[in-house]
C-alpha cells in the first residue's frame, strides 16, 4: 500500500470561497493506493468526523475491460457522447445496462460499505454519497439498514448530455419520443451516525452532528447549482467522473461543522474531494485502489487545490 502525506497545516480559516474563504492554511491530507474495504477493517473506531465520496457504480465501469472500452471509444457500459459546438464531450456510463445481477451486487456493495463506515466513524458524522436517480434506491435503503439516519438529499442542478435520447436506431421514425428524460440533476444521498444524545451534547464532545452553515445569516442549502468539470479542472485531472471544485468545496465544508476532525473518500479518484478539503483548510484521508488513478491524484491534489472556480453560487451569484 503507497501512502503519501502532505503537510500538517489544517487550521481552517473562516469559509467563503465556494463554501470556503481561500484559509491561511491549506489542510493536510494523506491518501494511500488501497482497497477501502481493506483499510476500513482495521481503522480505528471513532476515528473518522465526516465522509464525502463519488464510489463506483454498476462495478463493472471501472474494470479493466471496460476502461479499456471506454479509453478505445467504443462499446461496453460507457456511452461516448456526441461531440457539438466543437467540444468533446466526457464518457458517461449507462447505468440502463444493468441486469437484475447488478443491482444485486449494488445493493450488496453498498450494504457493506455501509457497515464497514459505521464503527470508524464518530457519532453525528455525515455522509455525502454522490448516486444517480436510476440507482439511488440501491444505496439508500443498505444505508438505513445498516443503521444510518437518512438526512435527506443534496441535489446537484448539473446539465449533461445523459437522457433525452430517442429511440436508438429508429429515432427518425419517432422523432418526437425521448426514452427518458434528460437529466438536469444529480442526488447526492445525505447520511448520519446516530448523535449521543442531543445535538449539542453531540457537538461538544464529537465535534459533529450539524452542518455548518454558509454564513450566520444563511444556511448549508440541499440545492446547489453547478456547471460539470471542464476546462483547467478537466486537464488537471481527466477523470471520467470528475466533480467541480466549486461544488465540491461547498460540500466538504459543510460535512465538518467546526471545520475539526478528519474527512475521508473512500474512493477518490483524482482526489478532488480531497483537493476541495485540502483549499478549505481541513485534514483529508483518500483511498484509491486504481494505481492509475491514484497517481493522477498524487499530481492533481496540489494543482485542484491552487485552482481557483468561477461559477455561480447555489444562491445565484457569483464569486
Amino acid at each position: 500500500m503507497q501512502t503519501i502525506q502532505a503537510g500538517n497545516r489544517n487550521r481552517l480559516g473562516s469559509p467563503k470561497l465556494f463554501g470556503c474563504e481561500k484559509p491561511e492554511m491549506l489542510g493536510s491530507y494523506e491518501v494511500a493506493c488501497a482497497d477501502a474495504f481493506e483499510w476500513l477493517a482495521v481503522a480505528k473506531p471513532n476515528s473518522i468526523h465526516a465522509v464525502v465520496t463519488d464510489p463506483p457504480y454498476g462495478l463493472v465501469e471501472y474494470t479493466p475491460r471496460e476502461l479499456e472500452k471506454m479509453k478505445n471509444g467504443r462499446g461496453g457500459v460507457w456511452r461516448i457522447p456526441p461531440s457539438f459546438d466543437g467540444c468533446r464531450r466526457r464518457p458517461l456510463p449507462r447505468f440502463t445496462v444493468l441486469g437484475t445481477r447488478e443491482h444485486a451486487a449494488l445493493r450488496d456493495f453498498f450494504s457493506r460499505l455501509a457497515q464497514s463506515l459505521l464503527p470508524v466513524l464518530v457519532p453525528g458524522s455525515h455522509v455525502f454519497i454522490a448516486t444517480n436517480p436510476l440507482v439511488s434506491y440501491l444505496v439508500y435503503e443498505p444505508f438505513i439498514q445498516a443503521g444510518f439516519e437518512k438526512r435527506g438529499e443534496i441535489i446537484r442542478v448539473v446539465h449533461t448530455l445523459r437522457g433525452g435520447d430517442r429511440p436508438k436506431n429508429a429515432h427518425e421514425e419517432f422523432p418526437e419520443i425521448s426514452v427518458m428524460p434528460k437529466s438536469c440533476w444529480e442526488p447526492w444521498g445525505l447520511f448520519r451516525k446516530p448523535c449521543q444524545g442531543r445535538v449539542q451534547d453531540n457537538l461538544r464532545k464529537w465535534k459533529t452532528g450539524g452542518l455548518r452553515r454558509v454564513s450566520q445569516e444563511q444556511p448549508f442549502k440541499d440545492l446547489i447549482l453547478s456547471c460539470p468539470a471542464r476546462g483547467e479542472e478537466r486537464r488537471i485531472a481527466p477523470h471520467p467522473s470528475l466533480k467541480p471544485q466549486a461544488f465540491l468545496r461547498q460540500i466538504v465544508r459543510a460535512a465538518l461543522p467546526m471545520g475539526e476532525g478528519v474527512l475521508l473518500d473512500p474512493f477518490m479518484g483524482s482526489g478532488s474531494t480531497i483537493a476541495a478539503a485540502s483549499a478549505c483548510g481541513l485534514h483529508s484521508i483518500g483511498l484509491e485502489s486504481n494505481p492509475e488513478y491514484f497517481q493522477m491524484a498524487v499530481g492533481a491534489i496540489p494543482r485542484l487545490t491552487a485552482y481557483v472556480p468561477n461559477e455561480v453560487n447555489s444562491n445565484g451569484s457569483k464569486r
